[in-house]
């Protein structure tokens, strides 16, 4: 294929950012405008090394545990949400708290509280070791288990057969969730759980989209982080598909030997990816074709979660909002 040849670039609709993440980011331009730095968070506020390594260029600093952070520290709780214990350590150190969990991912602990006060055994339909499963886990009392596969199903010991409720991580969609669902309704049939209208919207859109543009593409690029599981997600959907994927943290990470015999090119981002980043990936596709870029119909998102009180009224920095649009500024 001749060098000079147009490489079609197809943008998947919707792609990038979603409300919680956007609002979790928007905590910490302001706390820092607010309070100056440092502001502390713990764990990465989402999971992008762009946008950690942004905030703390900002004056951020992210932390592990609590117990790093200074006593009456301005400290921000990260988008996957926290266990209780973090929030009681916090109080012992008397931190001054932010909490930016996702309004979605703090439902998911009322619903599995709920459940646990009536006496249920609570399913977590996760991945153990995620920051939010983490988080779900030390916010639920009583007897969690947490299970991914179909398979795991039938070994599952519960207390009460009749008395059993799920929930789920948000950053599973419908179809990840379907099959499990499926499997713990067949064994209990007196089960539990939220409507499925209650699942991360944005996880759904950004992959309804993807399964569309699967259809149309030779090769399809994630822009997103390797320990983010929504975007890991979005490259095996494409593999399901029978696309060559590969998940890329930033332009940098494209090898252009992955254009040989590609004519169309899809190109998404996990929620936790700026707008920036894709562009530059754009950028960096112009070094080797001449590339005409279209963007898929899709849905609009116009999802916006309200900041917490003691922010609301603080102007986000206009260079922040335009760093995660057009560049970092």
């Amino acid at each position: 294929m001749a060098a000079t040849e147009e490489l079609k670039v197809v943008l998947a609709q919707p792609r990038g950012f979603c409300a919680g993440v956007e609002r979790a980011i928007d905590i910490v331009e302001r706390a820092l405008k607010r309070y100056g730095a440092p502001v502390y968070v713990r764990h990465e506020i989402v999971h992008n090394k762009f946008v950690v390594d942004t905030l703390r260029e900002r004056g951020a600093v992210f932390v592990e545990e609590i117990d790093e952070i200074p006593e009456g520290a301005v400290t921000v709780f990260s988008a996957h949400g926290v266990a209780r214990k973090v929030e009681n350590g916090a109080l012992v150190r008397e931190l001054d708290v932010i909490d930016a969990t996702c309004p979605l991912v703090t439902k998911v602990h009322k619903e599995g509280r709920r459940y646990s006060e009536k006496g249920y055994d609570i399913v977590l339909i996760g991945h153990i070791g995620h920051p939010e499963v983490e988080g779900t886990l030390g916010q639920i009392p009583g007897t969690v288990h947490v299970l991914s596969e179909v398979e795991e199903v039938d070994n599952l010991e519960v207390t009460d057969r009749d008395r059993v409720a799920f929930v789920t991580q948000t950053t599973l969609s419908v179809n990840d969730t379907k099959d499990v669902i499926a499997a713990l309704k067949k064994r209990f049939p007196k089960i539990v759980g939220p409507d499925t209208r209650d699942i991360c919207y944005a996880t759904q859109n950004r992959q309804t989209a993807v399964i569309a543009m699967a259809k149309q593409v030779d090769l399809l690029l994630v822009v997103g982080a390797h320990n983010s599981s929504n975007s890991n997600r979005l490259r095996e959907i494409g593999e399901n598909f029978g696309v060559p994927s590969y998940l890329i943290e930033d332009a940098s990470m494209f090898d252009p030997a992955w254009l040989d015999g590609v004519r169309t090119l899809g190109v998404t981002a996990g929620a936790s990816a700026p707008e920036t980043l894709v562009q530059e990936t754009i950028a960096r596709l112009r070094d080797y074709r001449e590339v005409d870029v279209e963007t898929l119909d899709g849905v609009e998102e116009n999802v916006h979660f309200k900041l917490p009180k003691e922010l609301a009224d603080v102007p986000r920095p206009k260079d922040a909002m335009e760093a995660w649009a057009v560049g970092n500024s």
